[in-house]
Order: C-alpha cells, then structure tokens, then sequence
C-alpha cells in the first residue's frame, strides 16, 4: 500500500479544503504590521489586539467541538468558514480600537471551530490503522499552504494591505462551499447503545463525559506542555537571536527551516515510523522538542545551531502533531469524536495564548540560557509522561474492530466517500 492509497474520496476532500484554506492564510501573520503600520497602533496596542486571536482560538476549539457533535461535522465546517470569511473582510473596513478587538476575537473563534469537526470527519472516515496516516497527510496540506501562503501575502501587502483581507476571505469562503458540497455528513446517525443509555440522548450530555475522561485530561495537559516550547519558536526565539547580535533576516532564514522540513519529510518520515504505537512516538517526539531546545542554549551567536535545533524540533513536531491527533481519535466513542478533538485542541489554542507571555517572562528575568533549558526539561517530563500513559493505538484498532461486529453507529451519509 502506498502512502496514498486506501482513503476515502471524502478525506481528500478535506484534505483539498485544508490546502485552500491555508493558502490563503494571509492575514494572521501580517496582522501586527497592519496594525502598526497602515492603521497607526502602538507595539503594545497591537500586541493586546493580537492576543484576542489566542483567546478567540481557546473558545472557538471547545465551541466547534460541540456543535460538530450537535450538529454535525459539515455544517460546523461550512458554517465556521462562512463566518470567518465575513469577520475577515469586515476587519479590513473597520477603524475602531475596540471593534478591531471585537473583530480579532471572532476572527480567531471561527479559525479555530472548524478544527475539531475536521479531525471528526477523519476519525469518522479512516479506520484507526490508518489515521495517523491521514492525518500526516493532511498536516503536511498545512504547511504546503501555509509556506506557499506567506510568499504571496507578501507580495499583495506590497499592493495595500486590503488584498490580503480579500484574499483570506475568498479563500476562506471557498473552504466553506468545499465543506457543503462535497464532504460528506459523518456524524453518527444513532448514539451508542454500548455507552450511552438510551434514555439520556448523547446531544444533551455536554462535556461532562468527555472531563471525565483522565486519559484525554493527561494527554491534553502535556500537549499542551509541548505546544509550549512550539511556540517559543515563533515568539522568544527572534529576540533572543537578535540579543546574541543576529539579524531579523537570519531568524527568517533559520525559522524557514520549519516549513521546508515539514514539506519535504513529512511523507517519507510518516511511512518510515508506520506501524509504531503511538505511546512510543508520543515519547519520541517530546525527546526531540528537548533536544531541539535543548541545543538552542548552546548556539550563542552561531546561526547554524539555531537552525540545528529548528531541525531538531521540527522533526519532533511532524511525528506529534499527527500522532497526537490519532491517538485522540482513538480514544473517543464516536458519538464524542468532535467534543473530544475540542478539548484537546483548547489546550493546544491555550498554548499559542500562554506562550509569547511565559517565554517572555523567563527570557527577560533569566535569560535566554535558562528559558532553553527550562524547555528541554519540559519536553523531558513530558516523553516520561507518555510513557507513563500508555497511548496504545493497537488496543484501539482491537476495539475498533470488536465495535464493528457488534453493530456500531454508522455515520448519517458516507455516500461519495468510498473512493471509486
């Protein structure tokens, strides 16, 4: 089987959505530059402004997890994209400071709530021996888009910043009719009898069983950890780099080293690590984030171990992302599949919100040789962690197959997801 085959025409689908989507990913990355250049704001104003995108993000994961459940994962999908392409190009006209803010709130609310109701479909559609495949694939869909997505903008800011709010936002709209026509409705039809009894319908039950759940709460609380020293590579890295006496241009060149081996790797990686229990990449993965900072607080001003540890860490990130995400998928019933990707996701939106403050923090109090430091121990603990949870995917397949003879839920509609 080749690293392509055995996937339902639904998930490619999907996967074209996320493509286009991050394609036109146009605005979150330049929006602290449009703030402070074309509309006038101060470094810390912009900076308040942009961290209403985290907490947006934080509360659109825990809403789009729900209603992917209540609703159903399409028209959670279509109707999240349809409102952020409107949210993006209502920023564009907008002047006000608060309703900026206002806007910049729903802007990360609706990038986010589709999250859960896509890794749903994907759980829904694949099969657990193949999901960590799938969502390999797709997470590589991310950075092609996302990599292709930061040439253009620049090129259209160079033209006025408004294009790169029409371009989000058409881009955007575009995921959003890809959603309605043509990925199909995967939302359990029937709730299952082995787990819910049938006089408490499954919609009404909320988040409670999915907080009940520690083994989610565990896996959650260390993604959330690893997440952490993710985003000091995009926040306290720069300033750190440029304290050593190293140019805006050579963190760009080193931190475009992320995109490029997650591009070029990422299939490759995926189909050599195939077959591992997730436990074990779970483990592996954090001991790379380790390293990977680890190495950072030896670099001094030399740029090439700073790209030595993107390297590092980017690996690390390219076997957890997709792993992590499959071993949620496994985890849930199928009923709480979008509940379940809500919860773990609000604690990765968490991370992008907490980062840039804590990382801050310790870079200015203790300097960049402690905040390295502090970061492989938490990729440490964290590669302890995992092995202490046990994330075992083979029991899951076990499972999976035992719920198939036994008549669980189908989904509402699978039709067009066969492939032929």
């Amino acid at each position: 089987m080749t690293m392509f085959g055995r996937l339902p025409r639904g998930f490619w689908w999907l996967w074209s959505s996320t493509l286009v989507n991050r394609l036109g990913t146009f605005v979150y990355p330049f929006l602290t530059l449009y703030l402070t250049l074309d509309r006038g704001f101060s470094a810390t104003a912009a900076g308040l402004v942009v961290s209403c995108f985290g907490l947006g993000s934080v509360v659109g994961s825990l809403v789009g997890g729900e209603l992917s459940d209540r609703l159903g994962r399409r028209v959670t999908m279509a109707g999240s994209y349809v409102v952020t392409a409107a949210v993006t190009a209502a920023l564009a006209v907008t002047t006000q400071v608060a309703a900026i803010a206002l806007l910049t709130l729903l802007f990360g609310a609706g990038s986010s709530a589709p999250r859960p109701a896509l890794s749903a479909v994907i759980s829904d559609l694949v099969g657990p021996e193949d999901r960590q495949r799938a969502f390999s694939l797709n997470y590589w869909a991310v950075n092609i888009g996302f990599g292709l997505s930061s040439v253009m903008a620049g090129f259209l800011v160079r033209a006025d910043f408004v294009w790169i709010f029409i371009g989000d936002a058409a881009t955007t709209l575009a995921c959003g009719l890809i959603a309605w026509l043509r990925i199909p409705e995967t939302r359990p039809a029937v709730q299952d009898s082995a787990r819910e009894p049938a006089s408490r319908p499954v919609a009404a039950r909320g988040l409670s069983p999915v907080l009940r759940d520690s083994r989610l709460l565990a896996l959650t609380g260390v993604a959330f950890g690893l997440w952490m020293l993710f985003h000091q590579g995009m926040t306290t890295l720069p300033v750190a780099m440029e304290a050593q006496g190293l140019s805006t241009r050579t963190y760009g060149l080193v931190i475009s080293l992320n995109g490029l081996v997650v591009v070029l790797l990422q299939i490759p990686l995926t189909r050599w690590l195939r077959g591992r229990r997730h436990g074990q990449l779970l483990a592996g993965a954090s001991l790379l984030f380790a390293a990977g900072f680890g190495v950072t607080a030896f670099a001094g001003s030399a740029a090439l171990v700073y790209g030595l540890g993107v390297v590092i860490w980017t690996v690390g990130e390219m076997v957890f992302a997709p792993t992590s995400a499959a071993a949620v998928a496994d985890l849930s019933p199928s009923h709480l599949r979008g509940r379940y990707q809500g919860v773990f996701g609000f604690g990765t939106a968490a991370a992008s919100f907490a980062a840039p403050i804590a990382g801050g923090i310790v870079l200015d109090r203790a300097g960049g040789t402690v905040l390295w430091a502090a970061c492989a121990a938490v990729g440490l603990l964290a590669g302890c962690a995992f092995v202490v949870l046990r994330v075992d995917n083979s029991a899951a397949t076990r499972q999976a197959r035992r719920e198939d003879v036994a008549g669980r839920p189908r989904a509402t509609d699978l039709r067009g997801t066969t492939g032929t």
